[in-house]
């Protein structure tokens, strides 16, 4: 098992930085990480929202919005027999910009426990990939 963190601060305010990992099915749009997205459940982002995602490295993931709180922070979960764990983001208002800490908990499941050091390094990959982009993003759409 590996938890992977990153810390940032984004020019943005906490509202605009959570709308926008809150939109799962629009990841692919700023995500180099990921080549397709899109919204499986029906309404506006929420708890237990659903979305498909094609990871690099991983393939074709089932998303999952939990501990949802609109500026403050949510996790997105893989549903997946091969992978546990899940990306939190944590967003602190620091007065129109906001600080966003990453947690990415992987945790290989049955014979994928043998590709743990590889998961691991694409994990690692994906993180700083991923809140680069999301920076990027933001701050210079």
């Amino acid at each position: 098992m590996a938890i992977l963190t990153w810390t940032q601060e984004i020019e943005r305010p906490a509202a605009d930085v959570f709308a926008t990992v809150a939109d799962v099915g629009n990841f692919a749009s700023w995500n180099p990480t990921i080549s397709s997205s899109r919204q499986l459940s029906q309404g506006d982002p929420a708890t237990g929202t659903r979305s498909e995602w094609r990871l690099k490295g991983f393939g074709t993931v089932t998303e999952e919005l939990q501990e949802f709180e609109p500026n403050h922070g949510l996790r997105i979960v893989p549903i997946m027999k091969s992978l546990g764990g899940g990306h939190r983001f944590i967003l602190t208002d620091m007065g129109g910009r906001t600080r966003v800490d990453h947690e990415l908990e992987m945790i290989p499941k049955g014979f994928f426990k043998v590709m743990a050091p590889m998961i691991t390094r694409t994990g690692r990959k994906n993180l700083r990939t991923t809140a680069d982009a999301l920076k990027a993003h933001l701050e210079h759409p």
